[in-house]
């Protein structure tokens, strides 16, 4: 019985950070326009000024690049999960929650509920914006619920790793470097054109790094096209990648506070 109540009070504690956290980013202009409104400026420019240029083998460049600015908008809210991460602790926010009577996680997770939170108002906007574009699917609900599970992961990889440098950070500026490594490598994958039609050298590296499996999984569900073994190479880069951020980020977590 004492384990149940303990467990209520953290999901409950956890509940008060996300709500604390949700209001800095709607409070956040700044936030709002990098992870939402410049993801879907992005599409609008690719679709129709460099669309007609690329050549992807599918009747809508919309349907071949919506996978990949999804992934664009996870990447770009990664920098401001540090940002928050970093102030938090820089202000002693951490301490002065640990000095109250709430499990000492629950802070920490509560940015966590925050950037999945966020991310899934922010894709949902996108692909609303892809649909007046012209973005069609022929997927079904499990091919759905897939791509939403394969997003969730996807995000928590990028979160912990922002978490990371976060906590770890002595500047403000070190903090939103992360960024800057996760918005590199969907540029340098699949997400927007054909690996096929790259140097050898630089397909070689965009086929062989975490986004380009994921993309792929993802733009074969929404067409119902067969995933191959490119899902189990995205679930095992995410995965992988997500449970050894986790237990560095909680270390150093517990180890500065």
């Amino acid at each position: 019985m004492e384990t149940i109540k303990m467990k209520n009070y953290f999901f409950m504690d956890m509940g008060i950070m996300l709500i604390r956290s949700m209001r800095h980013v709607f409070r956040s202009l700044d936030t709002i326009i990098t992870v939402t409104i410049m993801p879907i400026a992005m599409m609008l420019l690719f679709v129709y000024v460099l669309g007609g240029a690329i050549k992807t083998g599918t009747d809508k460049y919309v349907n071949y690049l919506l996978p990949g600015i999804l992934l664009v908008a996870i990447a770009n809210s990664a920098g401001y999960v540090s940002y928050r991460l970093f102030l938090d602790k820089q202000r002693g926010i951490f301490e002065r929650f640990h000095s109250m009577p709430i499990a000492r996680s629950a802070p920490l997770w509560g940015h966590m509920l925050t950037s999945l939170v966020s991310n899934v108002i922010s894709l949902i906007v996108i692909i609303l914006v892809a649909l007046l574009m012209g973005f069609r699917s022929s997927a079904g609900i499990l091919s759905w619920l897939a791509i939403v599970g394969i997003l969730t992961l996807f995000t928590l990889t990028l979160t912990w790793i922002a978490a990371i440098a976060g906590l770890s950070a002595k500047s403000v500026d070190g903090a939103g470097v992360i960024a800057y490594p996760i918005h590199f490598l969907p540029l340098i994958s699949s997400a927007f054109v054909p690996t096929k039609s790259m140097p050898s050298g630089v397909k070689a590296f965009a086929e062989h790094q975490p986004v380009t499996p994921i993309v792929e999984t993802i733009r074969a569900l929404l067409y119902n096209q067969p995933v191959g073994n490119q899902i189990w190479v995205a679930l095992a880069w995410c995965i992988t990648i997500m449970f050894c951020a986790y237990l560095f980020a909680m270390r150093v977590y517990k180890k500065r506070l």
